[in-house]
């Protein structure tokens, strides 16, 4: 009986292996992070994208900031705003200010 449980298994193991060795690297999809967003001060927003905050969240507070640079060149910037219960939200803006999300 524990002769078939070695063949069994060996017979598993090699199993994996050949399917292993055969994966065509090609094949195999590349993630890309969608959101790849790295921290600013808030200093560094753009000078629309804080207009466009002091004018529509007037009431609340800037928490953290970042920015995405995409590949053609334009940039998406990422503002966690609070309220004074402390409450988050995101929202993502343009460089010219507009809110995208």
């Amino acid at each position: 009986m524990k002769k078939l449980f070695v063949a069994v298994a060996l017979v598993m193991g090699i199993g994996t292996s050949v399917f292993a060795y055969n994966m065509n690297p090609a094949s195999i999809e590349t993630v890309t992070t969608v959101n790849d967003f790295t921290p600013i001060e808030v200093k560094d927003l753009p000078a629309a994208v804080q207009e466009a905050i002091t004018k529509n969240y007037a009431d609340l507070t800037i928490k953290e900031a970042s920015v995405e640079a995409k590949e053609d060149g334009t940039k998406t910037y990422k503002v966690v705003l609070t309220d004074k219960e402390g409450t988050e939200s995101t929202v993502l803006f343009s460089e010219s200010g507009e809110v995208l999300k």
